[in-house]
């Protein structure tokens, strides 16, 4: 199984309500033993060169386990942040060979 990095985008002027952490947690939940790191939100962030366009900023990451890139997007496809407008960028990991 590969390694998937799906990283977390929200609009620019989104701010989580009350419910975003149990909706989140029940999400996290659902991807059972694919969720190889729950990951951490991001508080703040700075960006170089093109980034996924100027009306989002990251929020969070995760990396999960699945067996090709059509299985890791059908993980992220009922993702909280979807629902607020936002998106899911998905990408494989390339681990470094041990020196």
């Amino acid at each position: 199984m590969a390694k998937y990095v799906f990283s977390f985008r929200v609009p620019s002027a989104y701010a989580p309500d009350a419910g975003t952490p149990a909706e989140w947690r029940a999400w996290f939940a659902g991807l059972g033993p694919a969720l190889v790191d729950v990951g951490n939100a991001v508080t703040g962030y700075a960006s170089l060169g093109e980034v996924g366009g100027t009306g989002s900023r990251m929020v969070a990451y995760s990396v999960v386990s699945a067996e090709d890139m059509d299985t890791a997007l059908a993980l992220a496809k009922d993702c909280p942040v979807l629902r607020v407008g936002g998106g899911v960028e998905v990408g494989p990991v390339m681990e470094a060979a041990a020196s």
